[in-house]
């Protein structure tokens, strides 16, 4: 008897449909509502930061590398495709600007290949080291080889190459941004594919069970160095399209500083999830372009930022979010509404006193020559006067009362709304 060929027709992924639809429409009208040369910037930035926060991730949430020298690629990728710029310039590599950014992704590639070998030898703590002394090793070569890196003042070009195409010639800010956004949308959507494929799926069997993965056949340091490569690729795309837009590469771009950046603000979105590193992206070119404007000890806040994510927060944004949709899913949002809004009041008040005693501080320590007044949130503060301390001291332990207060309540609360939800889903089960 013959067999008899079918045809089965899998349905449409509506959801994730609407979702990358919108992601691109995100991408194409942001420009269209802001507009300034200071939105465009960030933007800008924004689009470079989810390529090299998710290529990060590839390593830290999906594979357990924990890595410290991941600016190394990106850097790398930013001097390879300001070269290479340099010399299109020149006549010498007939390549186009739009293409730039690939170069950047092969050097950054080239560079995983050649020290990812050796890193991805050794998985958990001796990775993490490993790769923090690379890190520390080309951060010194950068200073040392002023051939290829530009010493301290750095590598400079010009983006505006050849004859225009189509009136593009990369010289305004918004052509810039259309092609980083481009390029953003494509990467992401390759990152995203790559964690369905096999390698993906095997990866993070490596990250929860390296054991049980060797035990059925595979070689694991394979797995994270192939791994290794494929994101050392995407950060010297995001790398290759930093040296379009800034069109300067500086010692700074492979230093310690970047890739703890890269580190905490990814953890921040959420390593666990795939669009927390584009929440981490996001919140990291704010605070280095917006909230670094505001107050010098900048720094400071996002620390106890980090620290206080760490305690309540662990999985980061993403996972908040998640959880809350999964509650919202069960009609148990609303109830919260209120205890959310007195964690946000009461959290608020104790961030206004910690941080009018912050800004203190650092007037006394830096700013001591222009007098004793401080200006904060529109009130005039004594730097010198026991009423300022006082006052901002009280506000502080006094929020700190209120939010204890409110969390324990709010814990009881959700706890509660947990064990709904667990009868619920055992219930829903059993029919």
């Amino acid at each position: 008897m013959a067999n008899t060929a079918y045809y089965e027709f899998k349905p449409y992924n509506v959801g994730r449909i609407v979702i990358w639809t919108g992601f691109a429409l995100l991408l194409a009208i942001a420009p269209l509502f802001f507009n300034s040369g200071l939105a465009i910037t960030i933007l800008t930035q924004i689009g470079i930061g989810i390529i090299a926060c998710l290529s990060y991730n590839m390593l830290l949430g999906q594979g357990g590398m924990l890595s410290f020298g991941h600016a190394v690629y990106t850097g790398l990728g930013t001097y390879f495709a300001i070269h290479a710029l340099n010399m299109a310039a020149k006549g010498s590599l007939p390549i186009p600007v739009s293409l730039l950014p690939l170069v950047g992704g092969l050097g950054g590639m080239a560079f995983a290949v050649l020290l990812g070998y050796v890193t991805t030898k050794k998985s958990g703590t001796p990775f993490a080291m490993i790769t923090l002394g690379i890190a520390e090793l080309v951060f010194a070569m950068s200073l040392m080889f002023s051939e290829f890196f530009g010493g301290e003042a750095g590598i400079s070009a010009n983006r505006v190459v050849g004859k225009p195409f189509m009136g593009i010639t990369f010289g305004p800010p918004l052509q810039v941004y259309y092609l980083i956004a481009i390029y953003t949308f494509i990467c992401v959507a390759l990152m995203f594919a790559f964690t369905r494929t096999p390698l993906g799926r095997i990866l993070n069997a490596v990250r929860d069970n390296p054991e049980r993965v060797e035990f059925v056949g595979y070689d694991t340091q394979r797995v994270r160095y192939f791994v290794f490569i494929i994101a050392g690729f995407f950060a010297g795309v995001s790398g290759g399209l930093a040296a379009l837009n800034f069109e300067i590469a500086t010692a700074e771009v492979v230093g310690p500083g970047r890739s703890g950046a890269y580190l905490l603000f990814t953890f921040l979105g959420g390593a666990t999830f795939f669009f927390g590193p584009i929440i981490g992206a996001v919140l990291m070119v704010l605070a280095f372009v917006l909230f670094s404007e505001f107050t010098k000890a900048w720094l400071l806040y996002l620390g106890l930022i980090f620290l206080f994510m760490v305690m309540y927060a662990p999985g980061g944004i993403a996972s908040l979010i998640m959880m809350n949709l999964r509650v919202a899913a069960f009609g148990k949002l609303r109830e919260l509404w209120v205890s959310y809004l007195a964690l946000i009041v009461t959290g608020l008040i104790v961030m206004l006193g910690a941080a009018a005693m912050i800004e203190m501080v650092y007037h006394l320590q830096l700013n001591v020559a222009l007098g004793n007044e401080v200006r904060f949130l529109g009130a005039t503060l004594d730097a010198r006067g026991v009423n300022s301390w006082f006052g901002a001291a009280f506000v502080m332990l006094t929020g700190i009362g209120l939010f204890e207060l409110t969390r324990r309540h709010f814990r009881r609360q959700w706890g509660e709304i947990q064990e709904y939800i667990e009868k619920e889903m055992k219930r829903r089960e059993a029919l």
